[in-house]
């Protein structure tokens, strides 16, 4: 999966600029004051310093809604263009007015590369390794970061500093962003699939995934758009297509589950508790039920990987061809002339494209209730073992979407005449661990465990909901024929609820705007852009007062050293954010966070030494900054990018954006106001409440979202939004 890593290593180039542009504005404010004379005018200065947070404002409330029409790609593109346009308005900038207006095109283009790149990247990653490759970002701005302090601090020895320089140096590196975003990075699979560009979205995945056979992500994408509506789950044992029916049980009991080349399971309902069935688990009153919901999926995911690689445990599955997906029959023009096959998906807004007359479901699928006989095995089985029957099976090539989940398809019998024998047609989507029994006790028993007395047969909870392909001919009462249409069409008297309404998708925001808003007021933009001045009133200037060092060029030089010390932290929060999970992480480095707080706020209260003062500063400063960033830097972002429907992904994710801009803007230009009335002390202090809260928060609401498909965690999100479901939880 090289493709996915060099797209998203290319992508993060605007997170290098918007870390640039972070530490130099930190180094030139201390310029700016003396030149334009308000060192007295603490409101200008937060001004000069927010106006890009006030840019990143006004541009992330339209983002969201253009980057669904019209897609990702253009707005890098965009925000390229102003990152060059800023650069050279700051780098003129003959009074303040002016610098202003080029910090205000500066945060458009960090508003839209922020926005926008998570976004990208969760939308092209596979599963497996999407939680590594959403930590470039962060570990792309502290690059910046870094350098930029490096540049600042040689700057700042001259003797006479020029800030403009600083900041204009910019235009650089935004050159290679814009040459990079024309003739490099392609267009998102699950927009392109959202506009029924399904040729295109073929394309880019082969680019991504580095095979030629991505039938089955393909077919995942086009079932995410039907995703928000009613949803359950339902309780099966599954046996494999080529093994026997038992004989014991009626023929009417019978489910058939199929895939894209026909059938590959057979289901028989669990009709109440049984022996055998996972019990209903009891979560605690203060976590929300979704919480408990998601946890009983990821406390069994497997890992998978590189097993060669103990810091990069997932390094071989993404820099490998295959990962996850499995490799099904092609399926393009070729195929709709032999087989004469068609479907309609949900295009978005009545658009569509010819390469709609693709077939998602063979004739073979669509065919349902011809055959009752089990047809012949489909490939090769994961987990068939001679010597150990009881193993789970899996069809390697037909019906796996990655991270052990399957997608197929039902079709009940109905004992009404009228209904010709179909009693209706439903997604599936379930998830099989290869060779690990699951734990008894949880509600739901998603990694399925094997039952001891029916051979290959695997017992799982699965969601099932409405298709976004659905056999046309299945609705007109006639036999089943292979054209497929959008759900709404085929039964509008349950039409499918969509846009950012959705229940689940109502719990989504809430969850990304929370998270985000908590993630500003914990104090972390205010720390970063005024780091300087605060090692600075701390005394860390002594530190190097020795060395003939001006007190403004070792604070700069010791913030450098910071962003420095941030990279292998975030070489720590890309092995953990697949492996151990972003709640985990979150959980893990918020408590670090208040406890650096709190021992500023002591050390801003009581009397110390000038050295002792400002070295405990200095090492709670960077202990603040690299904690950070494992935890509270980057996963927000991710979780925000992860569950949210395709369709309103954009929109939604520029909400939560949007908060994050607006937090980040009073944070940042309080701060100065903060510091003159209450001091560092108070400061600290109200940081350290909010980092207390968002403790809280996380641990109550927000639930582990790694290694399931963007599709999955978005049913989750509609299950868990339904209060019966929730009721039957607690």
């Amino acid at each position: 999966m090289s493709g996915a890593m060099n797209i998203a290593l290319a992508a993060v180039i605007g997170n290098l600029l918007q870390g640039w542009d972070n530490a130099a504005i930190a180094g030139a404010i201390l310029f700016i004051k003396s030149e334009f004379g308000v060192e007295s005018a603490p409101q200008i200065e937060g001004l000069i310093v927010a106006m890009s947070l006030i840019g990143a404002v006004l541009v992330t409330s339209c983002s969201g809604v253009i980057a669904d029409k019209h897609g990702r790609r253009p707005l890098l593109i965009v925000s390229s263009v102003f990152y060059f346009f800023s650069s050279f308005v700051m780098l003129w900038s003959p009074n303040v007015y002016i610098l202003l207006l080029g910090r205000l095109l500066d945060g458009f283009g960090i508003g839209l590369a922020v926005t926008i790149v998570p976004i990208y990247i969760s939308e092209t990653a596979a599963a497996e390794v999407r939680g590594f490759l959403n930590t470039l970002p962060q570990f792309s701005g502290c690059i910046g970061m870094f350098f930029s302090y490096c540049m600042v601090v040689g700057v700042s020895f001259m003797d006479s500093p020029n800030w403009r320089l600083m900041l204009g140096v910019l235009s650089i590196p935004s050159i290679v962003y814009f040459v990079i975003t024309v003739f490099y990075l392609p267009e998102s699979p699950r927009w392109l699939v959202s506009k029924g560009r399904l040729l295109e979205a073929k394309n880019v995945l082969i680019r991504l995934r580095g095979i030629e056979d991505v039938s089955g992500e393909v077919a995942m994408l086009v079932e995410g758009l039907g995703v928000g509506g009613e949803i359950s789950t339902e309780k099966y044992i599954i046996y494999p297509a080529n093994e026997p029916i038992d004989d014991d049980v009626p023929s009417t009991d019978h489910i058939k589950l199929y895939g894209l080349k026909g059938l590959s399971w057979y289901a028989r309902p669990i009709n109440g508790q049984s022996s055998n069935s996972p019990q209903e688990s009891i979560s605690t009153p203060l976590v929300d039920p979704l919480v408990t919901l998601f946890a009983n999926v990821n406390d069994k995911l497997p890992d998978v990987g590189s097993k060669g690689s103990m810091f990069f445990p997932r390094l071989g599955s993404m820099l490998g061809v295959a990962g996850n997906q499995p490799k099904t029959e092609e399926w393009d023009e070729e195929n709709v002339a032999v087989e004469g096959e068609e479907y309609v998906s949900d295009a978005g807004e009545g658009e569509s494209d010819e390469d709609l007359q693709s077939p998602l479901i063979s004739r073979q699928t669509t065919e349902m209730g011809k055959d009752m006989g089990p047809p012949p095995s489909h490939g090769t089985m994961i987990g068939m073992d001679p010597t150990n029957p009881g193993s789970s099976s899996i069809p390697e090539n037909d019906t796996g979407i990655g991270g052990g989940w399957q997608l197929v398809w039902k079709l009940m019998e109905s004992e009404d005449p009228s209904q010709n024998g179909h009693g209706g047609f439903k997604r599936i989507f379930f998830l099989t661990v290869d060779g690990l029994e699951a734990k008894r006790g949880s509600f739901l028993s998603l990694p399925v465990y094997v039952v001891p007395s029916a051979g290959d047969a695997i017992q799982a909870t699965a969601l099932v909901s409405q298709p976004a392909l659905y056999p046309k001919d299945l609705v007109d009462q006639h036999i089943i024929g292979p054209a497929m249409i959008h759900p709404s069409e085929a039964a509008p008297e349950e039409p499918r609820i969509s846009g950012i309404f959705q229940p689940g998708v109502k719990r989504a925001l809430f969850l990304g705007v929370g998270i985000q808003l908590l993630q500003q007021l914990s104090g972390i933009n205010g720390v970063l852009y005024y780091t300087p001045q605060i090692l600075e009133k701390a005394g860390v200037g002594v530190v190097l007062s020795e060395m003939g060092i001006s007190s403004n060029s070792a604070s700069l030089l010791i913030s450098a050293i910071t962003a420095l010390l941030m990279l292998p932290s975030i070489a720590v929060a890309m092995r953990l954010a697949d492996y151990s999970g972003r709640r985990s992480m979150l959980l893990g480095t918020i408590p670090v966070l208040l406890t650096t707080l709190i021992i500023l706020l002591v050390t801003s209260v009581v009397k110390l030494s000038s050295i002792a003062d400002a070295a405990i500063s200095t090492v709670c400063v960077i202990l603040y900054f690299c904690f950070f960033v494992v935890g509270f830097g980057p996963i927000p972002n991710i979780i925000c990018s992860e569950i949210f429907p395709t369709q309103v992904r954009g929109t939604c994710v520029a909400i939560c954006a949007l908060v994050f801009w607006i937090g980040n803007a009073i944070v940042t230009y309080t701060l100065p106001l903060m510091l003159s009335y209450i001091g560092l002390a108070g400061v600290f202090g109200i940081y350290a409440i909010m980092s207390a809260i968002s403790w809280v928060f996380v641990f109550t609401k927000v639930p582990e979202t790694r290694g399931m498909p963007l599709e999955v965690i978005s049913e989750f999100f509609s299950l868990g939004a339904k209060q019966k479901v929730a009721s039957k939880i607690n």
